[in-house]
């Protein structure tokens, strides 16, 4: 099981070291690697992620999870059983994908439908 965490405000000066505090702590959730996501480095939102690789084992499909276009980030914990369905439509309508995961087709997904 992956582990997240995330940050939300301005007030954090230090948000990054504790960010990475966090996902330390749950290391035994995900040992196949970490990553950090900040709208701002020092205010905003910030996303991490600790990965427990499954489906796609490549860094392609590392979470926090960018979006093309840089508008959408997505990290969560979970795994979408009908995630190959669901891409092969995205692909009949144009959606080039990058990785071989769910992630990055849920993200896709909720571009596409909302």
């Amino acid at each position: 099981m992956c582990g997240i965490a995330g940050l939300v405000g301005a007030r954090f000066t230090n948000a990054r070291e504790l960010l990475s505090s966090m996902l330390s702590e749950q290391a035994h959730r995900g040992p196949d690697g970490q990553g950090i996501w900040a709208s701002q480095e020092g205010a905003g939102v910030w996303l991490g992620h600790r990965r427990l690789s499954i489906l796609d084992l490549s860094e392609a499909a590392a979470q926090p999870m960018v979006d093309h276009s840089g508008n959408y980030v997505l990290t969560y914990n979970g795994e979408i059983y009908n995630y190959l369905e669901v891409r092969a439509e995205l692909q009949s309508l144009g959606v080039e994908f990058r990785s071989d995961g769910d992630t990055e087709v849920l993200l896709a997904a909720y571009k596409q439908w909302g």
